[in-house]
């Protein structure tokens, strides 16, 4: 193979990750599972008779479900009633039958409540000759706010702001969500009990699991009132969440309010849950473009977690390691990885977990030669900003310095999105209407 520019290499990583994106667009993932011949519905290996069922019904949550939804529409026509969905603001696609509602993500607001409701009063209409499609991805938690009796929208917002700056990671916090909601933690399939319930799902969590990708709706919760008191007392966050919402917990402890429903519970006997793509999918195609590209591939994995410096320094590692040995993989070579880190806070910047992963990865490879990283979020938003991540090479530092940007300084103060903005290196995608977490791409020309 010819020497690759390092302009090449660049372009050869974005390529990658557009690929990644489309394996798991939100309407190809529901493509692939779902499909209508002779008025049956086939979803996976089931098969429902529409014939047999006076109505369908679609509600949804997450950044992809309207996407979701809009191929929905298209395989069900006629047979579809009407649906309820929430995305996240700019988010949304004009369905036909669908309404489709934009709220707040990752703080829950007013207009994710409404639609909440809406749902809600459209399973209270349902019955056992319905069926009810629901569509859930990423960031569905927070879009379908539903408290239970005793506290409010307000009540929700502080506790999720408080568990978000707590250090928790996100099953921890989706515990505490399921407790105090009620359609999570399988509370939506009691809701929705005895219509049939199908629920297609894009997941966003590591290792796929079903009760942890948006606080679980439609499974079985294995999680207690007493686990959320004990993440409570692990993060010092009695004395910081609302004092009703404190009550609740302790209430629910003590027995005195029902639990979320568990494994053997009625309401999951009529219930099918599906995943319709997952991390490990836009990885193989990730990988599929590289080696048509001409790349020799490894997949590191799709369940990466842990602070988002090291894992970068990991991954810088790796690719000093095949400059110098040849190993894991020769040259030219693409290590692909996937998961969600986590970033810990000590600055005052602006940034996410993948400019920065890219920012200590630039420096960690500073003044080599043939090696691009590139760290992306598939939903396209990474952190609090209107990028999907960042992409860096062996020159971005100096790069960098020439204008008078010190990497150090930016990464002592969680400020990547301010260190690649100038250097025209961030990698801006828009609303991808999809979420699998991250892909993250290590190439060495």
């Amino acid at each position: 193979m010819k020497a690759m520019s390092s302009a090449r290499i660049r372009e050869d990583a974005i390529a990658m990750f557009q690929s990644g994106l489309k394996a798991v667009d939100a309407a190809n993932a529901v493509r692939r599972y779902v499909r209508l011949e002779n008025h049956i519905l086939t979803v996976g290996d089931k098969r429902y008779d529409l014939d047999d069922f006076s109505g369908v019904y679609v509600i949804g949550a997450g950044k992809a479900s309207a996407e979701m939804g809009r191929l929905l529409e298209e395989i069900l026509g006629d047979h579809l009633i009407s649906g309820v969905i929430n995305v996240k603001y700019g988010h949304a696609r004009a369905l036909r039958r669908v309404e489709v509602n934009e709220a707040g993500h990752p703080v829950p607001d007013e207009a994710g409540l409404r639609g909440a409701e809406k749902a809600k009063a459209m399973l209270g209409l349902t019955g056992e000759s319905d069926l009810v499609i629901f569509l859930l991805s990423g960031g569905g938690s927070a879009l379908l706010p539903a408290p239970t009796r005793g506290l409010t929208l307000d009540d929700m917002q502080r506790l999720t702001q408080s568990l978000l700056e707590s250090g928790a990671d996100i099953q921890e916090i989706n515990t505490i969500r399921k407790h105090i909601s009620t359609v999570k933690g399988g509370q939506l399939a009691r809701l929705a009990f005895p219509s049939t319930l199908v629920s297609l799902i894009l997941s966003d969590v590591i290792g796929d699991r079903l009760d942890s990708i948006a606080s679980g709706p439609t499974v079985p919760d294995g999680t207690t009132f007493a686990d959320c008191l004990n993440i409570l007392d692990n993060y010092s966050l009695a004395d910081k969440i609302p004092p009703a919402v404190l009550d609740h917990l302790k209430k629910g402890a003590r027995g005195e309010v029902e639990e979320t429903p568990k494994a053997g519970d009625p309401a999951f006997t009529r219930t099918q849950n599906l995943i319709v793509g997952s991390n490990i999918q836009a990885l193989l195609a990730a990988e599929e473009k590289a080696k048509d590209l001409g790349y020799n591939c490894l997949i590191l994995s799709s369940s990466i977690e842990g602070e988002t410096r090291e894992i970068a320094r990991m991954h810088a590692a790796l690719a000093r390691e095949i400059l110098a040995s040849g190993h894991p993989v020769r040259r030219p070579a693409c290590l692909i990885s996937g998961g969600e880190t986590t970033v810990t806070i000590h600055g005052r910047g602006l940034g996410g977990r993948n400019q920065e992963f890219a920012l200590a990865a630039a420096a960690a490879l500073d003044g080599l030669t043939d090696v691009v990283v590139l760290s992306g979020g598939t939903d396209g938003t990474d952190g609090p900003t209107d990028a999907a991540g960042a992409i860096a090479d062996g020159a971005t530092v100096g790069r960098a310095r020439a204008l008078g940007l010190e990497a150090a300084d930016y990464l002592r103060k969680n400020d990547s999105y301010h260190f690649f903005e100038p250097l025209g290196d961030l990698l801006m995608t828009g609303p991808t209407l999809t979420n699998v977490m991250d892909l993250r791409l290590v190439l060495v020309g």
